[in-house]
C-alpha cells in the first residue's frame, strides 16, 4: 500500500470527522433554547392615563397555542432589586421559572414588574415591631395590578389561575395585593414578608403557602407566624414552611422546589369566587 494512498485516506477521514462534528454542533445549537431570564423575559413598560409608568418583564408560555388559555404568575421582587434598569428584578427566582422542563410542564405567563427606587410594593414601616395595614395601595402595586387587568383583557390568560408570589419587600406586597384584590388570585406564595393580621378574614378563602427562615434578621419570622395563625383563626387553611436555621434568604430553596411549582399551578379559583371567563 503506497504512502500516498494512506495519506489520502487519513485526510478524507479527518474531513469526514470534522464535518460530522460540525453537524452535531449545529444540531445541538438548534436544540438549545436560551434559559437565562434576561433572554426569555421581554422588556416592556406600562403607563396609566396620568402618564405614570411602570417597567416590567414578561415571560410568555412556551409553545404558545392561541386556542388555549394559560396561568399568570405575578412576581414581586425584593428591596435590593428596585431601580429603572428593568433587569434587576429577574435576579432571584425567575431562573427557576425559565427552566426548560418546568416551562414544558407548566406553560404560563410570568409578570415581573420593577419597583422604582425609594418606592415599595406595600407602604409599611419596616422598622415597626408589628405590621400595620397601609391605608392606600402603593403606586407601584396599583400599576402592577393595572397591568394584570390589561393582560386579562388582551392576553390568553385563564382568569381562574392568576397567582402572586414575592420575596421580602415582595412578600409584603403579595399579602397587600391579596387584601386589595381578594377576588383576583387563585393562590399566593408570600416569602419572608409580613402583613397586618386584620386582613386574614378577607383573604381566608385564598390558598396560601407561606415561607420564612427561622433566623431571619431582616424581616421577623413572627410576621409570617402571626399571619398564619390569623388565617387559621378565621377559618382558612394556609400552608406554612419555616426553614430551621435559615436567615433572610428563604426564597432560593422555595423557588427551586418542584413541589412548590406543582402546588401553585394546581390551584384554581373556587366556584364561589371564580372570575368568569370571556
Amino acid at each position: 500500500m503506497s504512502r500516498f494512498y494512506i495519506v489520502c485516506c487519513s485526510f478524507i477521514f479527518v474531513l469526514a470527522a470534522e464535518a460530522m462534528t460540525s453537524a452535531q454542533d449545529s444540531a445541538q445549537e438548534s436544540k438549545n433554547v436560551p434559559s437565562a431570564p434576561e433572554q426569555l423575559f421581554e422588556p416592556r413598560e406600562y403607563a396609566d392615563a396620568d402618564g405614570t409608568s411602570l417597567k416590567y418583564r414578561l415571560l410568555k408560555p412556551v409553545d404558545y397555542n392561541p386556542s388555549e388559555k394559560y396561568p399568570l404568575v405575578v412576581f414581586l421582587h425584593g428591596a435590593g432589586e428596585r431601580g429603572d434598569d428593568n433587569l434587576a428584578q429577574l435576579k432571584h427566582g425567575m431562573r427557576d421559572f425559565c427552566d426548560s422542563d418546568r416551562r414544558q410542564k407548566f406553560p404560563c405567563y410570568v409578570l415581573a414588574p420593577q419597583c422604582p427606587e425609594e418606592e415599595k410594593w406595600a407602604n409599611v414601616d419596616w422598622s415597626d415591631a408589628t405590621v400595620k395595614l397601609p391605608t392606600e395601595i402603593s403606586t407601584s402595586l396599583k400599576l402592577t395590578l393595572a397591568v394584570v387587568d390589561s393582560m386579562l383583557k388582551d392576553a390568553a390568560i385563564d382568569k381562574n389561575r392568576v397567582y402572586i408570589t414575592g420575596l421580602s419587600m415582595g412578600g409584603y406586597g403579595s399579602w397587600d395585593a391579596l387584601y386589595r384584590r381578594p377576588e383576583l388570585f387563585a393562590a399566593a406564595i408570600p416569602i419572608c414578608g409580613g402583613a397586618d393580621p386584620v386582613i386574614a378574614e378577607k383573604i381566608k378563602h385564598v390558598p396560601i403557602w407561606c415561607f420564612h427562615g427561622s433566623d431571619d434578621k431582616a424581616v421577623k419570622v413572627e410576621f409570617s407566624r402571626a399571619m398564619i395563625e390569623a388565617l387559621k383563626d378565621s377559618g382558612g387553611d394556609p400552608r406554612y414552611t419555616e426553614y430551621p436555621g435559615v436567615g433572610h434568604d428563604s426564597w432560593t430553596a422555595t423557588y427551586a422546589n418542584g413541589e412548590v411549582h406543582a402546588w401553585l399551578f394546581a390551584q384554581r379559583r373556587s366556584q364561589q369566587t371564580a372570575v368568569t371567563q370571556p
